[in-house]
């Protein structure tokens, strides 16, 4: 179920004011710091310049999953994915194809560890470090090692000063805006139940994180 952080700004309580945009000179000096972590970034200027720069990245014959992700969807990775217009091995489909629970559940495991694994994150911190969380893992498994490349894409209004305030944006932001998200698409609420800090990638050219000048995801 497609959903977009407008769809319940309105109504949900979160704080604005970590989520807003760096100027210019902030920007270049966030993406100083996180090339020096040893993340490959990349700024874009909108969803579509973003979804071209991700496909762009992933080769013929690769397989690909993908975490859930609300940016994704406003790029249009996830339709472009799912259409099937392209040449990778589409992981997603093969494991919500499978019926049995049990394994379904172990091709999800091993799904985290594909060749190109594509996902968002809920905070950017200007010194450097990524912050992201989901309810099971079945997303942040993949980022910290078992994907041999990772693609995570976030809108510019997601960058904040520090770890700290990174921290304050999962819990003050992403969670109250996903936990609606999941009350209307699943009937339930999220919670915050894996937590990654990814601090520094020590593999080369192997996660490249693409920011885009849009107000993207939660």
């Amino acid at each position: 179920m497609a959903s977009q952080k407008d769809g319940y700004a309105e109504t949900v309580d979160y704080d604005e004011s970590l989520d807003h945009h760096p100027t210019d000179a902030e920007l270049d000096a966030a993406v100083e710091s996180l090339e020096a972590s040893g993340f490959d970034v990349v700024v874009v200027d909108d969803a579509d310049a973003a979804l071209d720069e991700v496909t762009a990245r992933i080769p013929a014959g690769a397989g690909v999953m993908d975490g859930h992700s609300t940016t994704l969807e406003e790029i249009g990775f996830i339709d472009h994915l799912m259409e099937g217009d392209h040449d990778w091995d589409n992981r997603h489909a093969e494991v919500y194809g499978i019926d049995d629970d049990a394994e379904r559940l172990r091709a999800r495991r091993e799904a985290q560890a594909s060749d190109y694994f594509v996902g968002g994150v809920n905070a950017v911190a200007a010194t450097g470090e990524l912050v992201a969380a989901d309810a099971s893992g079945s997303r942040v498994g993949a980022y910290p090692f078992a994907a041999s490349n990772l693609l995570l894409v976030a809108g510019t209004n997601k960058i904040v000063d520090d770890l700290d305030a990174a921290l304050d944006r999962l819990e003050d932001v992403a969670y109250p805006l996903e936990d609606a998200r999941a009350q209307e698409a699943y009937g339930q609420g999220s919670m915050i139940g894996k937590q990654l800090i990814y601090r520094q990638e020590a593999e080369e050219g192997r996660t490249t994180l693409v920011l885009v000048r849009e107000s993207l995801g939660y």
